[in-house]
């Protein structure tokens, strides 16, 4: 095995890469602690086995456009996005993506680099709505005088 084998077979975020076509191609074992699907139940899927069916259709127009232009638009940007377990539980995960690309510029894949951000996604929304909350409170002391 290969240094950069040993290295995506030993990392602890889970490393995916889907063919121009959207094929599970490499899932290592961080993915499969993730996610809940084997190496093998992975390889040869479509992405939407880890997407709610929700976004599916949003996801497949900017990944057939990825594919088309060569480009993303999201370069070193940490993405957070709800993802789908095997046992069909929802939950939320960060993560960056990058192009695997052939010298001649021609896109041989697209990777990704995820993690549980579950915790973090909850904390900020309940923030968020407590914000909301005050806000609202703060509005209506404001009227009452």
């Amino acid at each position: 095995m290969s240094m950069y084998e040993r290295v995506v077979r030993g990392a602890a975020d889970a490393i995916v890469l889907a063919s121009p076509d959207g094929k599970i191609e490499l899932w290592n074992p961080a993915a499969e602690r993730l996610f809940g699907f084997t190496e093998a139940e992975a390889l040869g899927q479509p992405l939407d086995i880890v997407i709610p069916e929700k976004y599916r259709e949003r996801h497949w127009a900017g990944f057939r456009e990825v594919m088309r232009t060569g480009k993303t638009h999201y370069g070193d940007q940490v993405l957070r996005v709800p993802a789908l377990r095997k046992d069909g539980s929802r939950f939320s995960i960060a993560f960056t993506v990058g192009l695997l690309q052939k010298t001649d510029g021609q896109v041989e894949g697209i990777f990704a680099v995820m993690r549980d951000d579950t915790e973090a996604f909850n904390t900020h929304k309940a923030l968020r709505d407590r914000v909301k909350e005050l806000e609202q409170a703060l509005e209506g002391a404001k009227a009452k005088r």
